[in-house]
């Protein structure tokens, strides 16, 4: 097992999988600008590595983050604190990050996720969270609209009115009601939490790596595509996948009646 030292998160890599936990469980591990900075030199390490082929985000304690901690220096209300900057130099790289990173990502939320840390959760290629879980768009509250790429996430998995329903009113919407909204990919019961998050990080971190970074590329672009450009995107993407080793491993292993062993190439 790789592991690396960080103030506000843990982070370790096993077997292909990289873990990345947020850990403030004080503050149920509200971002401040410390964690901003780990997370970053964390991303660092998951890209820089080839032997890494699922990343899994997830919080320490009872919850899984509660977004922005409001006594960070930067947002001392006192000082005029520029949210704007905030989010252009912080949440948004975060965001733009995950979602370009050429492998899954798996959202492993075991508490509350408030504010930036549901968005951040929304922002990942599978969330899979405990019942007793909770995702709550709190920024209403507060007189600001729902950041980390909220107001483009929420409306995509939810629909409109759900998504105005949580940004406007700011109520608790637990697990399995976010499963049911299609927000998340499944909700779990809490003593199972844990075996399931495992059980999926090493089905991906087995998986034909360059076939899955592909579909998270095709199925994000489709948003802003015809069909006619999703079509030839299909094309392309098809014509450089039939190239690949892990292609040829899987036609392989289904004709030889094996399972297959694939590299990620």
């Amino acid at each position: 097992m790789a592991a690396m030292t960080f103030e506000t998160v843990l982070f370790a890599i096993e077997n292909g999988a990289a873990r990345l936990t947020l850990n403030r469980p004080e503050k149920l591990n509200s971002f401040n600008v410390q964690m901003h900075l780990d997370i970053r030199h964390a991303l660092d390490e998951v890209e820089r590595n080839e032997d890494v082929r699922v990343l899994v985000i997830s919080g320490a304690g009872r919850g899984f983050c509660a977004g922005q901690d409001l006594s960070d220096r930067v947002f001392d209300p006192n000082q005029k604190p520029d949210l704007g900057a905030s989010i252009e130099n912080y949440y948004a790289p975060l965001v733009r990050r995950l979602r370009a990173l050429p492998i899954p990502v798996v959202a492993a939320v075991n508490g509350v996720a408030a504010g930036a840390g549901a968005n951040l959760a929304l922002a990942c290629d599978l969330v899979i969270a405990a019942k007793s879980a909770a995702f709550i768009e709190s920024f209403s509250k507060l007189g600001l609209i729902p950041d980390t790429g909220g107001t483009y996430f929420l409306p995509r998995l939810a629909g409109t009115a759900r998504a105005m329903g949580m940004a406007l009113l700011g109520e608790k919407v637990p697990a399995e009601q976010a499963e049911a909204w299609g927000l998340i990919w499944r909700a779990v019961d809490d003593e199972q939490f844990a075996s399931t998050v495992d059980a999926i990080a090493s089905q991906l971190s087995s998986a034909p790596t360059k076939g899955l970074a592909h579909i998270k590329r095709a199925i994000y672009a489709s948003a802003h595509h015809s069909l006619d450009e999703q079509l030839n995107m299909e094309r392309d993407l098809m014509r450089e996948l039939g190239e690949s080793h892990d292609f040829r491993e899987g036609v392989a292993a289904f004709l030889e009646k094996r399972a297959p062993r694939f590299i990620g190439r």
